[in-house]
C-alpha cells in the first residue's frame, strides 16, 4: 500500500497534510526517512510519525468488488492473479473472499476480515440469496422454470439443488438465483438439462447489489454489512 494512503488513514489527515509532512522528514519507514508518498508499504514495516509508532488500526473490514475474468479469488496462486492484486489497502492479505466465483466469472465479491460475517453468507444454514446472469450456448425452453424451482440432479450427488428462480430474459440469456453455493453449481445446473454456460456474472449477494465498474472496489455501507444476517 502507498505510504500517503496508510497515513491519511491512520492519522486521519488529508494527503496533502501528509505530503507536507513526508517532505519535512517527519516520518520514517524501519528508521529510513521517507519522503515520497508513493513508497510501497510492505506487511512487516514499521511507520513512525514525529518518531511516534503508527500502529494500524485493526478494525473488521467490509468491500465489494467488480471481479474481472483471469482473477482467482484465492489469497494466494503461482498462476493466475488473484483479486488482492486489485485492493489497495493495509494488510489486504489479511482479507478473503466470502464466496468465490471462477477464474473465468465476473461481478460482485464481498471481500472482509470478519469470519462470522462471511460464514452468514456461505453457510448454507443462512439460505443467502445469489442472484447470476447467465449467457448459455443452446436456447433456453420455458419448461426450464418449473425445473429449476423444483431442483437439479446434479452429477455424482445424491441430493437435489435446492429450488432456484429462473427468469428467462431471452433465448440465450438468463437471471438464476440460487440460496446455496455448491462447487460449480450454476454451470453443472445447467449441464444437467443439457445445455452450456457461455458466460456467467454475479449481480447480487443477499441485498446487496454490485453498482461499481468492473475492476473497482469500494466499502460497502453499514446498511449493506447489516442486511447480511
Amino acid at each position: 500500500m502507498r505510504l500517503d494512503k496508510f497515513l491519511a488513514h491512520h492519522l486521519g489527515v488529508s494527503r496533502s497534510l501528509i505530503n507536507k509532512e513526508l517532505k519535512a522528514g517527519l516520518i520514517t519507514v524501519d528508521d529510513v526517512v521517507i519522503k515520497l508518498g508513493a513508497h510501497q508499504l510492505t506487511l512487516n514495516e514499521v511507520v513512525t510519525y514525529q518518531g511516534n509508532v503508527i500502529e494500524p488500526i485493526i478494525e473488521k473490514r467490509y468491500f465489494m468488488l467488480h471481479k474481472p475474468a483471469g482473477y482467482v479469488c484465492s489469497t494466494d496462486d503461482p498462476d493466475h492473479a488473484t483479486i488482492l492484486y486489485l485492493i489497495d489497502e493495509p494488510m489486504s492479505e489479511k482479507l478473503h473472499a466470502a464466496g468465490r466465483l471462477d477464474l473465468d466469472t465476473t461481478g460482485l465479491v464481498l471481500l472482509t476480515d470478519d469470519g462470522q460475517w462471511s460464514h452468514r453468507i456461505t453457510s448454507p444454514k443462512h439460505q443467502c440469496e445469489k442472484e447470476y446472469h447467465v449467457t448459455v450456448s443452446a436456447p433456453l425452453t420455458i419448461d426450464l422454470i418449473e425445473q429449476f424451482a423444483r431442483g437439479i440432479a446434479l452429477k455424482n450427488e445424491p441430493e437435489l439443488t435446492k429450488p432456484a428462480k429462473l427468469v428467462i430474459v431471452d433465448d440465450y440469456h438468463a437471471h438464476l438465483t440460487i440460496n446455496e453455493g455448491r462447487y460449480h453449481q450454476v454451470k453443472r445446473m445447467f449441464a444437467a438439462v443439457g445445455n452450456h454456460v457461455e458466460s456467467l456474472h454475479r449481480q447480487r449477494i443477499g441485498s446487496v447489489e454490485l453498482d461499481i465498474p468492473e475492476g473497482e472496489y469500494r466499502v460497502l455501507t453499514e446498511s449493506e454489512v447489516k442486511a447480511i444476517h
